[in-house]
């Protein structure tokens, strides 16, 4: 919708995203800079095509007001980078000559910190490590280092150019202030702003609201994948502007095990409309840290675990750089959102029998594409995933010209760029940074997948190779292993640990049922006939009669706590994406229990765990595995109403069960009224200089006390805290 006044014009782009445009003054304002916001530019037609001078360029924002926290309802607020670059090169604000290179730059609004973020983030998007020191720390060779900074520096024409000479900062504090020949914009709350110019003005509300999520660009059919022995998905083959499909990316499916290969916007919609939630994910492999390959990484650090980050030192080391500054949190941080596990260059690294070999290609920053084998029969079967590659032509004429000391190197990239496989994804986007199809017209890999643009193949380019839809799959070595049986197994064992494995086979006997996405598996208050142990897929809990609705992903058993007492629904329960479950009969399920003296042990259990997933702290993709872990640290304390407790940093995390109380500063700043469902206990970790919290008891409180260390191993959870212990504080920056 639009509402135009006699100056200002405002539209809303996304949920939690504006547009905010002065023509008179030529300012155009994008509100909020979350994932894949240019893709919504272009389809809200405020980014074209125009022409001046005879140059063909792109319109679009100048300015970008950023969001005064990192974080909304898990996902990250500020990713300025593409429209950055899009108003730098695709409008020419940057390029020499260029009829748009007025000498005017974009612009950041927004809080200081903020917007030093966003100039530290775009910097290490440009040039990942920065140095040749930096590289050096990762454990290369003093030559490999030289290497990559000619690389570096070849594709920087010379220099590593800071942020803050292409892009003017304009801080908003607690004053207004001029942003261009008399538009003022000042902060009327956190997130909350107002535009004014002459007699006009406008609030923008970028806040989200309990439950509200960035929308994509694009919508995605349903698919249901099946777990193969060695096979291949196609989840991405456009690039950054491309607003009909998900960034260049696929699904290494080995041995029934989920690996993804690189993480771009909207990695949970993806996953979602494939049936694969984000705790079945095995591990992710990275080719490097531009956003269109990395932004959708926070939907990794959404689960229960952490999931194995494969990458070489050096693209791990500039990732977690690019990731921590965004968050403000030391580097360290990135290993408790991922199980690290570094990989040799140029080397076959075995994993679990999957043999991975990354293979440095020249890029602006450090890059790896990779090779995965398998051997079946009498041969390895291999696919090669070419994101992000350079064209011969730039190598020839640019990278590795014959008066360049490091020219012997191009041979290799080549060889490198053609060794054969049976299938390959090739980025062939193009310009001065991607690849090109004829580059392979003699590669005899027998398919080629064309990938990383934003346009149909040319006649020329479909002699070359093809273009995959996604979630279609190649089957690179047959499947005849039942992979859903043997992690219903595992999963089985896990629930009951000392039963023995022939009682186990009983249950593993049920049958495996499909889910349709959006189907109901049972409605609240009605009598339990089956349990579902969910083995792919995901399904959502709803409680309406105290509005909470909570996520459970594969390896939970829905159902766990039914007794001979309690057989009736306390949830709705429906499937948010296909869902394969092992079907247990429940009287089959209540025999099983009674005959193993479970009942009493599972009803404790189940009082705990319907308390912390109460909170919206442990209210998305948390499986039941981790709740069951969570309630046996899980201790409950009561205070009386009056007293008080100081929060430092050796404290735990505290759950609210019922009560009230308040959280101040030590100088009496109240921060927060805690009621049931919500937690302290993390403040000092995430804020610094303050050393030290103290919570009032309002009324009688019962809280439940956990570990700080145990609910820190849990990426989504460490991701909340952090959400809510920045908002918490915003008030005293």
């Amino acid at each position: 919708m639009s509402v135009l006044t006699r100056k200002i014009e405002v539209l809303k782009i996304n949920t939690g995203v504006y547009w905010v445009s002065i023509p008179e003054v030529d300012l155009r304002i994008l509100c909020g800079c979350p994932a894949d916001t240019v893709k919504h530019l272009k389809k809200r037609g405020l980014i074209e095509d125009i022409e001046k001078d005879g140059v063909q360029f792109e319109s679009g924002p100048n300015a970008i007001l950023l969001s005064d926290v990192d974080l909304q309802n898990g996902f990250l607020c500020n990713l300025a980078e593409f429209p950055l670059l899009q108003m730098l090169y695709s409008q020419g604000m940057l390029l020499p000559n260029h009829p748009n290179n007025t000498g005017a730059k974009p612009v950041l609004l927004g809080s200081k910190p903020q917007i030093q973020a966003q100039l530290e983030y775009f910097y290490r998007g440009n040039y990942g490590l920065i140095s040749k020191e930096e590289i050096l720390e990762t454990g290369v060779s003093e030559e490999l280092a030289e290497h990559l900074m000619h690389i570096k520096l070849k594709f920087a024409f010379g220099k590593l150019k800071p942020s803050h000479e292409m892009v003017d900062q304009i801080p908003i504090e607690k004053e207004e202030v001029e942003i261009r020949e008399g538009v003022q914009v000042r902060r009327k709350d956190v997130n909350v702003f107002e535009i004014q110019y002459l007699e006009d003005e406008v609030t923008i509300d970028l806040n989200l609201r309990d439950k509200e999520a960035y929308e994509p660009p694009y919508n995605l059919n349903y698919h249901r994948i099946s777990r193969d022995y060695f096979s291949i998905v196609h989840t991405g083959e456009g690039d950054a502007w491309d607003v009909n499909n998900p960034c260049m990316a696929s699904i290494v499916v080995f041995q029934g095990k989920i690996y993804l290969v690189d993480a771009g916007p909207d990695m949970l919609t993806s996953l979602t409309a494939l049936g694969i939630s984000i705790n079945e994910v095995e591990g992710i492999f990275h080719t490097h840290l531009h956003d269109d390959h990395f932004a959708g990484l926070t939907a990794f650090v959404r689960s229960d675990h952490r999931i194995k980050y494969y990458a070489t030192p050096l693209v791990r080391s500039s990732v977690a750089k690019k990731l921590c500054v965004l968050l403000s949190l030391p580097e360290e941080s990135f290993n408790y959102f991922f199980d690290v596990q570094d990989l040799e260059l140029n080397a076959w690294n075995n994993i679990e029998g999957l043999e991975v070999k990354p293979v440095l290609s020249p890029h602006p920053v450090e890059t790896n594409i990779y090779y995965f084998r398998a051997y079946w029969g009498d041969r390895y079967y291999t696919y090669g995933h070419l994101a992000d590659i350079t064209s011969f032509r730039v190598l020839e004429q640019n990278i590795y010209p014959e008066s360049s000391p490091f020219a012997t190197y191009m041979t290799e990239v080549k060889t490198n760029y053609l060794m054969p496989a049976d299938l390959k994804k090739i980025d062939i986007g193009g310009g001065l940074i991607h690849g090109e199809a004829q580059d392979f017209i003699h590669d005899p890999t027998p398919k080629k997948m064309l990938a990383h643009i934003s346009r149909p193949l040319s006649s020329e380019e479909r002699e070359i190779g093809s273009y995959a839809r996604f979630g279609s799959t190649d089957e690179l070595i047959p499947t005849h292993n039942d992979f859903l049986r043997t992690r219903a197994f595992e999963y089985l064992r896990f629930y009951f640990p000392d039963v023995p494995v022939y009682e186990i086979y009983t249950l593993l006997n049920c049958p495996i049922v499909n889910i349709n996405a959006g189907d109901t598996l049972f409605k609240k208050s009605s009598r339990v006939s089956d349990l579902y142990l969910i083995l792919t897929g995901a399904v959502e809990l709803v409680y309406p009669d105290i509005q909470v609705e909570n996520y459970l992903t594969s390896g939970s058993l829905v159902g766990f706590y039914i007794d001979e007492n309690d057989m009736t629904t306390r949830a709705t329960c429906q499937a948010t994406s296909y869902v394969s479950a092992l079907k247990i009969p429940a009287p089959m399920y209540l025999l099983f229990i009674k005959r193993h003296q479970l009942v009493e042990a599972y009803d404790h259990l189940e009082r705990i765990v319907l308390n912390l997933s109460n909170s919206t702290l442990f209210q998305e993709n948390i499986s039941l595995p981790i709740f069951i872990r969570l309630a046996k640290y899980a201790t409950l304390e009561n205070h009386e109403k009056g007293g008080h407790i100081r929060i430092a940093d050796d404290s735990g995390l505290y759950i609210v069960k019922n009560g009230q109380a308040a959280l101040l500063t030590l100088e009496g700043t109240a921060l927060e009224d805690l009621k049931s469902g919500q937690f302290f206990g993390a403040e000092t970790r995430f804020t610094q200089g303050i050393d030290a919290f103290e919570v009032f008891f309002l009324s009688d409180t019962e809280l439940y006390y956990l570990p700080m260390e145990v609910v820190l191993n849990i990426p989504i959870v460490y991701w909340k805290i952090i959400e809510t212990v920045n908002r918490r504080v915003e008030s005293l920056k």
